[in-house]
């Protein structure tokens, strides 16, 4: 398979063995074997903490380098979820935070699509990661958070001050959208809680309220209707508007929403 006897013994945890073959003056520390993976990368894929510390301690391991998918040790380390082994690679002044892998997927974006908030955290206390760098799918962590329902991470994003909430991926569907048609509220509450995101901001076809109105979701409904500005007029591509699509789709706790006021009858004799 090509792997040497230090990635063996660094994917295995054997300190002692790592210990006595890294004092040998011709060890190659950075040598990958199979699938381009390096000692560093097999003791950070497998969580082996203590075996990773001795190899950053060595000035000749490159803590970027990445395997035959363009996975780096942190893009794996963020994926699993080991949180020391992130800790160690990132006290490593050289260490790229950003550096995409497979897809464009950076170590931070990995961590938004497995829901580890530990490691968003430390992550994101990082001045040099950029919370909206898309992958090649035109999706930022924050969208990623969303669509897999991680509620932490979501929060932890957000508190990032440079955080475009509302930025949608390729087909125009934005955090907002995607926590809608997921009927997940508490995400779709966190989102609406900030004023840089639009409650009216369509995909190719529908507005949000549109999209929650046509599936009957009441509650969706109801906390949209709270921001001022969401638009009930707003229409689909085709000209069809929230309440059509809720009456059309027999919503009755909806129309009831979204229905104007009855104009009070005329008392007058």
């Amino acid at each position: 398979m090509g792997d040497t006897p230090l990635a063996w013994a660094a994917g295995n945890g054997h300190e002692g063995v790592v210990k006595i073959l890294l004092g040998r003056d011709d060890i190659d520390p950075n040598k990958p074997g199979e699938a381009g993976q390096t000692p560093l990368l097999r003791a950070v894929r497998y969580g082996q903490q203590g075996v990773v510390k001795m190899l950053l301690g060595r000035d000749d391991v490159n803590p970027n380098k990445p395997d035959e998918r363009g996975e780096t040790p942190l893009t794996w380390a963020a994926y699993n979820g080991h949180e020391g082994v992130v800790e160690a690679l990132l006290g490593r002044g050289d260490t790229d935070p950003d550096k995409p892998g497979d897809g464009g997927q950076t170590p931070l974006l990995l961590t938004a699509r497995t829901g580890h908030a530990g490691i968003a955290k430390m992550l994101l206390g990082r001045g040099d990661i950029d919370p909206n760098k898309l992958d090649e799918g035109g999706r930022t962590p924050l969208l990623w958070a969303v669509r897999n329902q991680r509620e932490r991470v979501v929060k932890t994003l957000l508190g990032r001050e440079d955080i475009d909430p509302d930025k949608p991926d390729e087909d125009g569907r934005t955090p907002l959208w995607w926590a809608i048609g997921l009927e997940n509220e508490e995400i779709a509450k966190i989102l609406l809680a900030r004023d840089d995101v639009s409650p009216n901001k369509p995909d190719m076809n529908q507005a949000p309220l549109l999209r929650a109105a046509y599936h009957g979701k009441e509650g969706i409904v109801k906390i949209l209707l709270e921001r001022d500005e969401a638009s009930t007029d707003k229409p689909d591509s085709q000209g069809r508007t929230s309440l059509l699509w809720a009456a059309k789709n027999g919503h009755v706790g909806v129309v009831a929403l979204l229905r104007p006021p009855t104009p009070a009858a005329n008392s007058s004799a």
